[in-house]
């Protein structure tokens, strides 16, 4: 059983596109794959979140949601809004561990970067993956600015003794800029790990067969 926590250099950098690659070519190679969205944050009651995107694009996987909060902010400030309980590191531990002893592989999605706050005693999915010994992979923007937010989560999640195996391009456009194609160099120098891939722009609106096509590539 393998754990992988995924997060990005923030928000909206295609963590869920990348999680739900992932799950695709885990199920395509014959593995048992679950995901893990510890919080849900800026999706009402019943309506459709990041796990049902999974869903639509990999296929039939298990999926567990710990926390929704209406509001599309951190998961401490929509939790406190809310007065929804908060999430710790221990309870998404705990889930994930569960998890792992029915599949091959556990994907656990974060909200937002590495070190968005769940709860006033300023846990984070860091603190997740120390508790799991979980590897971090790290999702990145394709453009200007990307390396120095690479640069800063790789090297929290070093310091804090966690293993980041690689970097995705969570969103790369069909005519990149200069800087864009001068990032796919420096990325990796910039993570101290490989650039493992980078994932169309769009790749969301593929069917399923599409979208495993498009990440295998």
């Amino acid at each position: 059983m393998s754990i992988l926590v995924v997060t990005g250099t923030g928000t909206g950098v295609g963590k869920t596109a990348v999680t739900a690659a992932i799950a695709a070519l885990g199920r395509a190679d014959g593995r048992r794959v679950a995901v893990l969205k510890p919080a849900q944050t800026g999706v009402a009651p019943g309506e459709p979140g990041d796990l049902a995107e999974v869903v639509r694009l990999a296929g039939e996987v298990t999926t567990r949601e710990l926390r929704r909060y209406p509001d599309p902010l951190s998961p401490e400030a929509a939790a406190r809004r809310s007065g929804i309980p908060v999430v710790g590191p221990a309870e998404i531990a705990a889930a994930a561990t569960e998890l792992g002893t029915g599949h091959d592989l556990v994907l656990v999605e974060g909200a937002g970067g590495l070190l968005v706050r769940f709860g006033p005693d300023g846990s984070t999915l860091a603190d997740v993956a120390w508790a799991l010994g979980a590897a971090v992979l790290v999702v990145a923007e394709a453009g200007l600015g990307t390396l120095n937010a690479t640069a800063l989560t790789a090297e929290v999640a070093t310091a804090r003794g966690l293993h980041v195996p690689g970097v995705v391009i969570g969103s790369w456009p069909a005519e990149p800029d200069l800087a864009m194609l001068c990032n796919v160099v420096d990325l990796p120098v910039a993570a101290g790990a490989p650039l493992l891939g980078a994932l169309p722009a769009g790749i969301g609106g593929q069917d399923r067969a599409g979208f495993l096509a498009r990440a295998r590539a």
